[in-house]
């Protein structure tokens, strides 16, 4: 069993990289659509903590296979594991996999997620469940299944990626805005209910940031709403990750913390 993570103060007095607690804890971190873009980003920052990631993927597996082999090659521990985080079973094996190679899941990151965009007389019931049940439902799902272990632990991090379309109007991205917005609800409610374990359940919610899916949007006007004149890149909203999954944070719970360049000022 991997000891690679953060553990609250112990009588152990061995140190390693992010381990400012100089203690050891028996888990891992988890992170999800991990294979490129943001979830890359964040895998590699957990890593640099001294956790052991999981890189998720359901699709991607060079992607996946490349971002474990980068975060090996840095000194760190990482594991692809394959998964479509719309299906309970698939997730379920996945968390079962992780829990006998690394530890519990101490450290959540729920980032998959997906657009089927359309206006909304005009989307057809496929298109929203997809994106519901990948972006709210798969996260739920997750959170429930990981939030035992670590409220047994008394430490436990959850950040869920949401979006800055879950408080402001995007039109043609209904079911997206509905998903992320849901989202949001869902954090600060979770977030209440294991507080008093150790257990704190954030989100971030990213503007236009430069990944596969948008480069090819920044060129259409969309920056003219960002003050920053820039989009953003996947580091800097795994930096914000990194903090909330963090001992420093343990006093943060329940937040939204948005990471647009100003663009919802």
């Amino acid at each position: 069993m991997s000891t690679s993570g953060l553990k609250e103060p112990t009588t152990s007095s061995s140190t390693s990289a992010g381990q400012s607690s100089g203690a050891v804890r028996e888990g891992c971190a988890l992170v999800t659509g991990a294979s490129r873009g943001i979830g890359a980003a964040a895998a590699r920052a957990l890593a640099a903590e001294g956790w052991t990631v999981g890189v998720n993927y359901s699709r991607d597996r060079e992607g996946a296979d490349r971002v474990a082999s980068e975060i090996r090659s840095e000194g760190g521990e990482a594991i692809a594991v394959c998964a479509d985080v719309s299906d309970d079973g698939a997730s379920g094996a996945a968390l079962e996999r992780l829990r006998r190679e690394a530890g519990p899941v101490l450290v959540l990151v729920n980032n998959a997620g997906i657009t089927s965009d359309g206006l909304s007389m005009r989307m057809r019931d496929e298109d929203w469940d997809r994106v519901l049940a990948v972006n709210l439902t798969a996260a739920f799902r997750l959170t429930r299944a990981v939030i035992g272990p670590m409220m047994r632990e008394r430490f436990g991090r959850i950040v869920n990626v949401a979006s800055v379309v879950g408080q402001r109007a995007n039109p043609g991205q209904a079911n997206y805005a509905a998903s992320k917005a849901g989202l949001i609800a869902f954090t600060r409610t979770v977030a209440v209910e294991v507080a008093r374990r150790g257990v704190t359940v954030n989100a971030v919610a990213p503007g236009l940031i430069e990944t596969e899916l948008t480069r090819e949007l920044s060129g259409n006007g969309l920056l003219d709403g960002v003050p920053a004149r820039r989009a953003g890149q996947p580091k800097e909203v795994a930096a914000c990750i990194r903090f909330l999954a963090s001992d420093e944070a343990s006093y943060v719970n329940g937040a939204l913390l948005t990471v647009d360049g100003g663009m919802t000022a």
